[in-house]
């Protein structure tokens, strides 16, 4: 008997997101549909390269591990391929021992109809068009951008850091900062402290990741020798007095997140270099893409004001 879908966390992933696909990509796009697939069937026997999401995939997987009972995980593969094209991609999957047995080969026919069936609630892919397909199918989707994870990056566990406004809640506070300016925000955010949010993209993503971590507080009231797993934590550029409203929208939902830091619209990178989560997921592409050092693996969700003029 399978598991319960319904019951379980699910993230989609594109074998763009999982692994580094730079070689095979550039023949697609030079060569065509078919000289792709020789390409792929003649190296199926070579492992590919991990990819942005890797790191997070494989720690998110490894909470089946801590939970053998609840197995509260799932990713399931999305692809335009065909089943034969995917097979390197299967053949790299075994090799890392990743826990993903549930995909969807469409040959060319869009998989993101299907992702309601899978119980998805968030997809990632290195493929700018893939998202925006995605999201016209009404699935939460986000580009995978930065770099992956590098050794020694929290290496028990799995942190798991996000932006607020246009991630977790919606971009209402935001667009009131883009047509008032600050001090409006501010005053805003201040007759409304108690009020929460209303729910961003990854706002079922987020609760989900929630009960998950609700799951690991049952575990430690039971043991307390045991070492939580998941850590939950935002990385916001508002500043007192708005940091109130962040408190009143979590608690509305019954989540406490593990550390929360409030910037002021300083730069996120200063933070997430000393954080080093396994994934950060922000509607500001360009967080990652600037600058020089270490880059912080990220998920650049398309959503509200700050992507009102198309693809930032």
């Amino acid at each position: 008997m399978g598991f319960p879908i319904e019951k379980k966390l699910v993230v989609a992933v594109a074998s763009s997101a999982l692994f580094k696909l730079d070689a095979a990509d550039a023949v697609f796009r030079k060569q065509g549909v078919a000289a792709y697939r020789e390409y792929q069937r003649a190296h199926q026997a070579e492992i590919l390269g991990e990819g942005i999401a890797f790191a997070f995939v494989k720690r998110l997987l490894e909470l089946n591990q801590l939970f053998p009972e609840e197995r509260p995980a799932e990713v399931v593969l999305l692809s335009h391929n065909d089943p034969d094209t995917g097979l390197r991609v299967f053949n790299s999957i075994e090799h890392y021992g990743l826990d993903i047995t549930r995909a969807a080969f469409t040959t060319g026919e869009s998989p993101f109809k299907y992702a309601e069936a899978f119980n998805v609630s968030l997809f990632l892919s290195a493929d700018g068009r893939d998202v925006k397909e995605a999201l016209a199918h009404g699935c939460a989707a986000g580009q995978v951008v930065g770099s992956p994870s590098g050794p020694g990056s929290n290496d028990r566990g799995l942190c798991v850091a996000f932006d607020f406004d246009g991630v977790i809640a919606d971009d209402s506070a935001e667009k009131i900062n883009a047509a008032e300016g600050l001090e409006a925000f501010h005053a805003s955010e201040a007759a409304n402290a108690a009020t929460p949010l209303p729910p961003g993209p990854l706002a079922r993503f987020f609760r989900q990741l929630g009960a998950l971590h609700e799951l690991e507080d049952a575990r430690l009231s039971a043991d307390p020798a045991y070492e939580r797993y998941l850590r939950l934590v935002i990385v916001t550029a508002r500043s007192a007095p708005a940091h109130a409203r962040v408190a009143a929208t979590l608690r509305s939902w019954k989540i406490v997140t593990d550390q929360v830091f409030f910037l002021g619209g300083m730069d996120k990178n200063r933070v997430l270099d000393a954080l080093r989560p396994h994934i950060f997921f922000d509607d500001q592409k360009e967080l990652n893409l600037s600058g020089g050092g270490r880059f912080t693996p990220s998920v650049h969700i398309p959503f509200g004001i700050k992507n009102r003029d198309g693809d930032k």
